[in-house]
């Protein structure tokens, strides 16, 4: 059993909580909850090693089991210990250190969606598992928008990031991404790239907008809105209809909002 702060392993999950910085130079980020564990092992992501402590529930004694029946390292740790590391005030018991890779981006897209300027770990988490149910194929991060595999980002997503491709890249690498000739379109046609719409006020509404076409969403935070490079690539402004005085939403019930609207036309479409 793990009892000191100083262990190796405790200093590590340590620094994979607190910098993007350290997620990036080892290649590695930290799941804490039994939901986020379980999801991790569905999707068979590779983990370098669990820890948990007595206070662990049945369900998450389960997943220590089969942890231990992959091979993993799984070591227990004291409750002391396991809450000087954990993120919530309620710590579950397990947490797991996984491997950071990348689902491949498919190779024809008709669903992208651009997080600008995200700055809220919980709203990139909520944008991150609506897009998950919603049929997003891939989710492009620009810079200015926060680490996608922040503890909080993750614990918001409840398993998004181990079912969907998530990439950060520049503007440059972004724009050769949605304008690639080739997007399929439902039909198996074949169109010169997305339609790039952001996420706008002042834009059409989105019921007066054809989203069943292939299409890249931008959504910017609320008090900025989107960066200039996100209009510069844009190809058209949309807004979400509004009763009463209300000036906008916050960027993950807006972003949602619309990505449910793609998913209404697509569906009713078919």
């Amino acid at each position: 059993m793990i009892t000191s702060n100083q262990n190796s392993k405790i200093k590590l999950v340590r620094a994979l909580l607190g910098r993007a910085k350290e997620r990036r130079e080892a290649g590695a980020f930290v799941a804490e909850g039994v939901r986020l564990v379980e999801e991790a092992v569905k999707a068979n992501w590779n983990c370098r090693f669990a820890l948990y402590n007595e206070t662990l529930s049945e369900r998450g004694k389960l997943q220590v089991e089969g942890l231990k029946l992959k091979g993993v390292d799984v070591e227990e740790v004291s409750a002391s210990v396991m809450k000087s590391i954990s993120e919530t005030e309620a710590p579950q018991g397990i947490l797991a250190v996984l491997q950071f890779s990348q689902l491949p981006i498919p190779n024809r897209l008709n669903f992208v969606l651009i997080p600008d300027q995200i700055r809220d770990p919980g709203n990139l988490g909520t944008l991150l598992r609506s897009a998950a149910a919603l049929g997003v194929q891939a989710v492009l991060i620009p810079p200015e928008t926060t680490d996608a595999f922040a503890p909080k980002v993750l614990r918001s997503g409840m398993g998004a990031h181990f079912r969907l491709p998530i990439h950060s890249m520049g503007w440059e690498e972004i724009e050769k991404v949605v304008k690639l000739e080739g997007a399929a379109l439902s039909g198996g046609a074949v169109s010169k790239g997305l339609k790039i719409y952001v996420a706008d006020m002042d834009g059409q509404s989105c019921w007066e907008t054809d989203l069943s076409k292939p299409i890249a969403l931008i959504v910017g935070n609320e008090a900025e809105g989107v960066s200039e490079s996100a209009r510069k690539l844009a190809n058209g402004k949309i807004s979400i209809p509004m009763s009463g005085e209300t000036e906008s939403l916050n960027a993950g019930v807006a972003g949602s909002v619309l990505m449910f609207e793609v998913m209404r036309q697509r569906t009713s479409n078919e």
